[in-house]
């Protein structure tokens, strides 16, 4: 059992809570509470690691005896310590040290969602989730939108970070990847309404930030913007609420489903 704040894990675990920069040069990120765990052991995801206290209950037990039968590392830490470390008010009891390895980009796309500026971490994590839901087959990050592998965005993604490719990349990586992809903007003033484009061929919705909207170089990138009408007394909407809306619009186009989904798992 670790007894000690000093431990090497539980050091490496808060390290990993704090800067992009930490989780990159340490190849690994955190995942906290028992159903994140459980479908990162589903999927197979690479564990470095997992820290658990005597606080768990039934489930998060039979959790633990299913890491260990998968060869995972778990250790008991104390209950104060492992709070120590959590990134919740309450820590749930478990936490894990996952390799930073997001699912590759599948060679043929047709459904990329851009999510640009968007810095707020449970804006982000919904638009995740919303991505896996609707068939999205990759999620590109352009360098101002808040870091996928955050806390709170693993938090708020509730397990999407294992189930579809999401990757932060330069503007010209993101501009190669949609070569051949109609490219379209989330914009208020456009004269476009959503239900007017046609989101049948392959595309890439592009999503602003929540306080200014897409910056001027997802502008340059796309090919047409269109907007969500609100015949209410409303500003606008948040960057969840507005990608949700957009990326069902292209599941009902396309006949309410995916295209070219991709296989769950790693195998």
């Amino acid at each position: 059992m670790i007894t000690s704040p000093h431990n090497s894990r539980l050091q490496l675990a808060r390290t990993l809570l704090g800067r992009p920069k930490e989780r990159q040069e340490a190849g690994a990120f955190v995942a906290e509470g028992v159903r994140l765990v459980e479908e990162a052991l589903a999927v197979r995801w690479p564990f470095r690691f997992v820290l658990y206290s005597a606080e768990l209950g039934e489930r998060g037990r039979a959790l633990m005896a299913g890491l260990k039968a998968q060869g995972v590392e778990i250790e008991e830490v104390e209950p104060r310590l492992l709070q120590g470390v959590s990134a919740t008010e309450t820590s749930q009891g478990v936490l894990a040290v996952l390799a930073l390895a997001p699912l590759s980009i599948p060679d043929h796309l047709d459904f990329v969602l851009i999510p640009d500026q968007v810095r707020d971490p449970g804006n982000l994590g919904t638009l995740l989730r919303t991505a896996v839901a609707a068939g999205v087959q990759a999620v590109l990050l352009p360098p101002e939108t808040v870091d996928a592998f955050s806390p709170k965005v693993v938090r708020a993604g509730m397990g999407a970070h294992f189930r579809l490719p999401i990757h932060p990349l330069p503007w010209n990586k993101i501009r190669a990847r949609t070569r051949g992809l109609k490219v379209y903007l989330a914009e208020i003033d456009s004269a476009v309404a959503c239900w007017q484009a046609d989101f049948r061929a392959p595309l890439a919705l592009i999503v602003g930030g929540e306080a200014e909207g897409a910056g001027e170089t997802a502008r340059r990138l796309a090919d047409k913007a269109v907007n969500i009408p609100m015949p209410g007394n409303a500003e606008s909407l948040n960057a969840a609420v507005a990608g949700a809306i957009l990326l069902f619009e292209v599941v009902r186009q396309r006949g309410g489903r995916a295209q070219n989904r991709l296989d769950e798992g790693r195998g």
